[in-house]
């Protein structure tokens, strides 16, 4: 991951979207990776994002941070993919 977990303040603009409209950034995400609106918030979405961009990590890991805290899981998928557009590589 370009970003931790629990980086919130390097993008501000998508954490609060994260907390004030959470369902609106899961939509944000799924539209991103061309999924069901109804997918972004899933474990496999996560894996899916992290084995196609090869960044390490488990199933298992995917489970237990989507199931702790779901908000910052997909935070996170959002901060890494406005940054891959940044350099181009997404």
């Amino acid at each position: 991951w370009q970003t931790g977990l629990m980086d919130c303040c390097t993008d501000c603009s998508v954490c609060c979207c994260g907390m004030f409209c959470f369902p609106c950034l899961a939509c944000q995400v799924a539209g991103d990776m061309n999924e069901c609106c109804l997918c972004g918030t899933s474990v496999a979405m996560r894996t899916l994002y992290r084995t196609r961009y090869n960044i390490s990590g488990s199933i298992c890991s995917d489970f237990c941070v989507t199931t702790c805290c779901l908000m910052c899981s997909v935070c996170q998928i959002k901060r890494d993919i406005n940054r891959r557009r940044e350099l181009g590589i997404f």
